[in-house]
Formats: structure tokens, sequence, C-alpha cells
């Protein structure tokens, strides 16, 4: 039976160089692709350009401390996050949790102990996902999905889409009005081996844009950022603009 979160992307984030190493060789060993970072800045860059699944983040950095650290993640990121410390006061854990936590680890901790609320916090932020996008998305008057039931509509056709292109279109909408990479795209839609693989996404793009826009060769939804990636329209802005008009 297939891993469920096989190559799910866990930034861990701890100035200690033994702790990263202990806990990435526990979460490789279990399946996970880990992205280490020992600084705050520097856990912020990489959550910025590899958008990873899950960050587990100490309270103790010499930089920014993991309190603030969250606190900026959470200005503009639902990303799940379990915080680390060595402290067991009730008061940082309640402080981690009302700056948006999903779970918190007091150290030292065992392998099976991390894998298994490394998961259980997966599996919850799984649930919710499914659970928001029950609800259809409506992008403008031509344009809707249902991702809970897998399907787009156009001027209220159904419209057939490939996984792949499903997959594609799903990330570029979750970040709508946010440039993703190609390097993004590749690892969420194909996976980590295929980073060098930029032509994949340019031909993708192509067809959904063959797909959804009514002239693909001057696109209104999905938008090419040049030597960068491509941009979902923003158009929960849009329709906010428009709500605040009537």
């Amino acid at each position: 039976m297939p891993d469920e979160f096989k190559n799910r992307s866990i930034l861990v984030v701890d100035d200690e160089e033994r702790m990263v190493r202990f806990i990435r060789l526990n979460l490789e060993h279990d399946g996970f692709h880990v992205l280490p970072a020992y600084r705050g800045y520097q856990a912020l860059d990489v959550l910025r350009q590899d958008l990873p699944d899950l960050i587990l983040l100490d309270v103790m950095l010499p930089d920014l401390d993991g309190f603030e650290v969250l606190r900026i993640i959470r200005e503009g990121n639902s990303v799940p996050v379990i915080m680390l410390t060595a402290k067991s006061e009730e008061d940082d854990r309640v402080r981690g949790l009302e700056l948006g936590a999903d779970d918190y680890i007091t150290k030292p901790f065992s392998p099976r102990e991390l894998v298994s609320r490394v998961r259980a916090v997966l599996r919850r932020t799984e649930a919710a996902n499914l659970a928001s996008r029950s609800e259809p998305i409506v992008v403008d008057d031509r344009l809707k999905m249902d991702f809970g039931r897998r399907e787009v509509w156009i001027d209220n056709e159904l419209v057939k889409l490939r996984p792949t292109e499903y997959r594609l279109l799903y990330h570029l909408v979750q970040n709508a009005g946010w440039v993703m990479t190609y390097d993004q795209l590749l690892t969420k839609v194909w996976g980590y081996e295929y980073r060098d693989e930029a032509h994949y996404v340019r031909l993708y793009i192509n067809y959904l844009r063959q797909k959804l826009e009514k002239d693909p060769s001057t696109p209104k939804y999905i938008l090419t950022e040049r030597g960068v990636g491509y941009r979902f329209v923003d158009f929960k802005k849009a329709l906010a603009e428009n709500s605040d008009k009537d």
C-alpha cells in the first residue's frame, strides 16, 4: 500500500546541527524530504522558495526566535508548524499555540514520537484542506472550480483535465496572486527529481491555457512571470474589490 506522505517536504529549523541531523535521518528514513535551516531569516527564505508541507521550528534561534518566525509565517501562510523546544513551561506551549502553531514537541523526544506527531499534523491538515475544498471556487462569471469534486467549469460546461493538469491548476489556484517558480511547481506537481525539467511546466501551462483561457495567446487567468514562473490571477482580491463597490 503506498505511503500517503511519501516525499512530503519538511522544513527543519534548529541552530544545533546535531539536532537537525538527528531529525533529518529519522524523517528521511520514513520517506520524507527534509529542508534544513539554522537561522530564522534563513527559514523564511526557504519557506518562500520551496513551499514545504510542514515546518519543525525550534523556539531558541540566534537571530529571530521561533515565536517571531511563527508570527511572520502566520501573516500570510497557513503551512502547518510544530514547535520544538527544550523548555517544558506551559506558558511557552500556550504562546506557540496562540500564535498559530499546530503542535508542540518538548526536547528530548524519540524518533517514534517525532514521526508520529508529523504524520498526525499532516493528516489533520489534509482533512481540513479537503473540507475547505468542498466549497466551489468562483473565479469570475466564466470560470468555476470545485477541488473537492475535482471539477472545473468554463461557461457552465465541465472541462476535462488530465491528472497532472489538475494538480498544476490546484497549486496555482491555492497560491493565487503569488508567483510560483518553476522549481516550486515541479516539486509540488512532479516531485523533487524533476526540478531541472522546466519544460514540463511550460508544456502543461500551455495545455491548461488551451482549455481555460478564452484567448490562450493573451491569458487572463494563468499569467507568465518571465524568467521566474507563473502566477494565477488574484481573483480573491478582485472579488473583494467588486464587493466593496456594490
